[in-house]
């Protein structure tokens, strides 16, 4: 990876572009520290998440802590990304959009509709996150230190909530620009970005001396256990770039064929396909749907949730330390995988392009048995790959829990390990990272450039 991009840099307009997608990061990080007008979290030095192990770390690591704080990015791409969920979606479900798909003037309308919706909904969760805030107790206050009323708490309402609104189009128009000008993949390498800059935060928490902050400190079984999720962190990363590397090969046979005085055909060739084709997407829109419960909680007082009761009950459900979450996390993955693979491959087009070709695969007819064939093989290579993405961002989960039996049993301790989140967030990383490596290679090789992979 790292030659890769050695390489890349030699490239002048490679430069340029690196270069460029470098600076979009650093205005995102900009973003991600400039508090929005007439709230005081920074300045009280407080955080609206905590260290719970809950659903809102989840937007704490989709943001790269800007949620904590609300920061001018504090909503970051994840309208963007529910926006493209329900864009997909309604894609396959209504032939006009459908057929819109299919050329490129209707591509770019559904994009702009995307745009709008992505507006929309960063209004929605910027109303949520304001009501949140103020039930924290973080608006600016007057001299007297009394809540403001009338007019101007309608100002300030609208004032914060159009900040996070207009910080959402604002990460949505960066993440267009490095698609433009950048190396590409430009809302992933936003999501990458939030979530590096939390891993010195989570490095210092997790192997810290301090007793107030760290698990060694804490003596006893975290001495052990600290180390072993490093451990486990690296397996998962290996296993991960294994998993995407994986591919099972359908092999076809080109007949020969003479095109005026030239032969044509005879080969053995492949069709790839990749056990891991949907990449991190099912995990990122998974995540994403089960954004939607807790968001509509914000807009609930707290004193509306009874204790013991339905709603209370409800909401539980869609926090991470809560084993129905893992449950319904696991079967949304495999969904998406399977909502995803229908929309990259089509095993009638593919049967036909063989055909067309004069090629077919060895001991399958031409026609509807090669795509009975091709769709069996893909269904089960999507049940793989699937249930390889959701063992490895719910193992985690499981892990944080039985930390937590066995501490709270063994050594009087309550909180495990605060890590069931990690394994979305190394889906994430190292899936970015495979796809922006893959797009350098592909820019390089369209620029004839060889020796880069040796």
């Amino acid at each position: 990876m790292f030659k890769t991009f050695a390489n890349a840099w030699k490239i002048p307009e490679l430069r340029k572009k690196i270069l460029f997608t470098a600076l979009v990061i650093l205005i995102f990080r900009i973003g991600s520290a400039i508090p929005v007008p007439f709230t005081n979290i920074l300045i009280e030095g407080g955080n609206l998440v905590g260290d719970g192990n809950t659903f809102m770390n989840y937007l704490v690591m989709m943001t790269g802590d800007a949620f904590s704080y609300g920061t001018l990015f504090a909503l970051s791409i994840t309208p963007y990304i529910n926006s493209s969920i329900i864009m997909q979606l309604l894609t396959v479900a209504i032939p006009p959009l459908e057929k819109l798909a299919k050329e490129e003037d209707g591509r770019k309308k559904i994009a702009s509709i995307t745009r709008y919706v992505t507006v929309l909904l960063g209004l929605i969760q910027s109303t949520a996150y304001y009501f949140y805030i103020k039930s924290a107790g973080y608006l600016s206050t007057d001299a007297d230190g009394a809540a403001y009323t009338g007019f101007f708490a309608v100002f300030q309402a609208i004032a914060i909530i159009l900040c996070f609104t207009a910080g959402t189009a604002l990460i949505m128009w960066l993440g267009e620009q490095i698609n433009d000008k950048g190396i590409g993949n430009g809302i992933s390498i936003i999501l990458f970005a939030g979530i590096v800059s939390r891993i010195p935060t989570l490095l210092t928490s997790l192997f810290s001396l301090d007793p107030t902050i760290g698990y060694l400190g804490k003596g006893g079984p975290y001495l052990v256990l600290s180390p072993l999720v490093g451990v486990i962190l690296i397996l998962m990363i290996a296993f991960i770039v294994w998993m995407d590397n994986a591919e099972r090969r359908i092999p076809v046979q080109y007949a020969k064929r003479v095109v005026g005085r030239k032969m044509y055909g005879g080969q053995s060739t492949h069709i790839p396909i990749k056990v891991n084709m949907s990449g991190v997407m099912p995990v990122i829109f998974a995540g994403s749907i089960l954004s939607i419960p807790p968001t509509v909680q914000m807009f609930i007082p707290a004193d509306k949730i009874q204790p013991g009761g339905f709603l209370e009950g409800f909401f539980g459900i869609f926090q991470a330390t809560h084993w129905a979450y893992g449950i319904i996390y696991f079967v949304m993955i495999i969904a998406f995988a399977y909502f995803y693979s229908s929309i990259q491959y089509n095993p009638i087009e593919m049967s036909q392009n063989i055909a067309k070709n004069g090629g077919m695969i060895p001991g399958i007819r031409t026609g509807r048995p090669t795509s009975d064939y091709i769709a069996r093989i893909i269904s089960r290579i999507t049940l793989l790959g699937a249930l390889l993405l959701s063992v490895v961002a719910i193992f985690p989960i499981l892990f944080s829990q039985i930390t937590t039996l066995i501490l709270s049993k063994g050594f009087n301790y309550t909180d495990g390990m605060n890590i069931s989140l990690g394994g979305t967030s190394i889906i994430i990383l190292v899936g970015v990272a495979l796809e922006t490596v893959k797009q350098l290679e592909s820019q390089m090789m369209m620029r004839h450039y060889k020796g880069f992979l040796d």
